[in-house]
């Protein structure tokens, strides 16, 4: 097979979208969204071959997979919304006790099969709270029952074809493929239905969840719970968890002070303290709204003082103020049922990852006074300079002190889990649970037992959750990973022009012959399942997912013509959409990188356990696939 000038533009497309997912010079969905253009204007550049037909250029945004994957989000958000995680967690805790060996267990499994049916990153972010739960009642490290619970949600996302972005995708690649297959007189691929992979996936928790129980002592490290209770004061809790020596105090501002007409910004930038509270007069200032870094300070104002002994000491002397340590004026807005110390994490798919404290004025905004952040076992907290600038990674922890009603509200918001859990908040929807399990029987009903599309029958479940209100409209829109939907609807079109180009062909031509003619089928099935471990650590398992499947399936075609019994092309393409779940050796996945933080792991953490459960993963998915297959 003759390397064509079309083959051309598209190993360099290729090339260039490795480059823009590994470098990540720009987020993954702008990486994807650019590759998209530049396929559209090779449509009307005389000089470069049409990649794609125009009329199919948009097609990825009406796709049955992408349309699954929403609805899917909805579906998750609304059994959320009811409470029954909370319902889940409780149920863990009266017959789970309080050790390891019989809680692991019951988190990781449940968190399998839930992820089964929803985004495991969801999952996860579902679990997230519950395990801080039951970290504060057991006494349990969160770092010793969250990689477990994480690696979990991952491995349950393999249960079921419904359970991740890449076996959403698989059937939607294999209709794509079956076109070109049909074109060389070649029997198309059987799509896969929806238990199609549970034996596999069971396997695959089931060893996660042996692993942890019989290795977990000695490859989860010991690091203290930093699950945030009511019941605990401010300053106990920053000091022993954070090494943060801070006490809430009240100052009344005298009319001489130097801080008069200063802003809020400025005082806590000189000093290195935060203001959480203003009053003057009958006036209160509280985050969100009424109190910003430009609020300006005022005489006769008491400010509510967050600070370490030492630089509240300096700043009385400063400011010449007189500190009272017990609340009066602000004791009603701060006191414990009101207010207190929280704990956010910075999920991959935040739209505040790259921007800072002052870029997004997180207590105006959010309500949020932010007092540290915990990235990779570190914390860096308000005494370090610079703690205002640093931008957010994904994963961060925010340390925090927020009203309780606010923190409430940004339950809903995409940009924040809620890692605390013991406050006082108000009431999910438990009158909804009835209504959120008929709509959910109801799509997995119509995915079972009818011959409805599988977007058509998940949409069914998502709109069934609006009307019956377990959701509102809007929050079904904020339910959405919207980063996920372009990413996969913009990268669809470039799967097309390698699977149409004829690159895919020709890179599984020059593959067969580097491995030499006596080749067995497992030894293929291990490259491609090697490959798409590879390529999931370094993009996005959808990505990695877009491009092997085209691949892995001539490959399986070169390799028949080549005379090579049992090599299936369906089940080189599974193993794509499989491995692409491999995804345990660096934080590098979502669901890695939102436990990290609340975990307190480091990289060398999820090295060290998943490197194991790398290759037992390996291991025990080509095992059951020559089992079943």
């Amino acid at each position: 097979m003759e390397l064509t000038t079309e083959m051309l533009w598209v190993l360099g497309l290729l090339a260039f979208t490795v480059y823009l997912f590994v470098s990540e010079v720009v987020r993954v969905d702008v990486a994807a969204i650019l590759v998209l253009v530049l396929l559209g204007l090779t449509t009307v550049l005389p000089f470069v071959p049409e990649l794609v037909a125009p009329d199919l250029l948009f097609t990825g945004f009406a796709s049955n997979a992408v349309i699954s994957i929403i609805a899917v989000m909805i579906i998750g958000a609304g059994l959320d919304r009811t409470g029954i995680m909370g319902l889940v967690a409780n149920h863990i805790l009266r017959i789970g006790g309080t050790t390891e060996r019989r809680i692991i267990p019951l988190i990781s499994g449940t968190t399998g099969v839930i992820s089964s049916f929803m985004q495991n990153v969801g999952a996860a972010a579902l679990f997230l709270p519950v395990v801080s739960r039951i970290s504060v009642r057991t006494g349990l490290p969160m770092s010793r029952l969250l990689m477990p619970m994480g690696f979990c949600a991952i491995l349950g996302g393999t249960m079921t074809m419904i359970g991740s972005s890449p076996l959403i995708l698989l059937n939607d690649l294999i209709a794509t493929s079956n076109q070109v297959l049909a074109g060389k007189g070649l029997e198309p691929m059987a799509e896969f239905g929806l238990f199609a992979v549970t034996p596999i996936g069971l396997a695959l928790v089931a060893t996660g969840i042996g692993y942890f129980v019989l290795l977990g002592r000695r490859i989860l490290p010991a690091v203290e719970t930093r699950a945030v209770t009511t019941m605990a004061s401010t300053q106990e809790y920053l000091q022993r968890v954070y090494g943060l020596g801070y006490t809430l105090n009240e100052v009344r501002v005298p009319a001489l002070s130097p801080l008069v007409g200063r802003t809020v910004g400025d005082v806590e930038h000189e000093f290195h303290l935060r203001v959480v509270a203003v009053q003057a007069g009958q006036e209160l200032s509280l985050a969100p709204g009424g109190l910003a870094r430009d609020t300006r300070i005022e005489a006769s104002q008491v400010l509510g003082i967050l600070a370490s002994s030492s630089r509240l000491g300096e700043f009385a002397a400063a400011a010449r103020l007189k500190i009272s340590s017990d609340l009066d004026v602000l004791a009603s807005a701060l006191k414990p049922d009101r207010a207190g110390i929280a704990e956010l994490v910075i999920p991959p798919s935040s739209g505040l990852i790259g921007k800072s404290v002052r870029d997004v004025w997180m207590r105006k905004t959010y309500g949020l006074t932010v007092l540290a952040i915990h990235r990779q076992g570190k914390a860096i907290c308000e005494e370090d300079e610079g703690l205002d600038e640093i931008p957010f990674q994904g994963g961060d922890t925010l340390v925090c002190h927020v009203a309780w009603n606010q923190l409430a509200r940004l339950e809903r918001d995409r940009d924040f889990v809620i890692v605390t859990t013991e406050y006082p908040h108000e009431e999910l929807r438990p009158h909804k649970v009835p209504h959120a399990l008929v709509f959910f029987a109801i799509a997995l009903g119509l995915v079972l037992f009818t011959e409805v599309k599988l977007s058509v029958a998940l949409l069914t479940g998502a709109v069934g959750m609006v009307i019956s209100g377990v959701l509102t409209m809007d929050e079904a829109y904020q339910a959405v990973s919207w980063q996920t939907v372009f990413l996969l609807a913009s990268l669809i079109p470039l799967g097309a022009a390698v699977e149409g180009s004829g690159t895919a062909a020709w890179i599984a031509l020059h593959t067969l012959e580097l491995l030499g003619n006596d080749v067995s089928p497992w030894q293929l099935q291990l490259v491609i399942a090697l490959l798409a471990t590879l390529f999931s650590l370094v993009m996005s398992n959808v990505g990695a997912t877009v491009l092997l499947v085209p691949l892995a399936v001539n490959i399986a075609v070169q390799a028949q013509l080549a005379g090579v019994a049992g090599a299936d092309p369906a089940v080189f393409a599974l193993i794509v959409a499989l491995a692409t779940s491999n995804s345990f050796l660096i934080p590098t996945h979502q669901v890695n990188a939102l436990i990290m933080g609340p975990g307190g792991y480091r990289v060398v953490d999820f090295l060290r356990a998943g490197g194991i459960m790398t290759l037992l993963f390996l291991v025990v998915m080509l095992v059951m696939l020559q089992l079943l297959y």
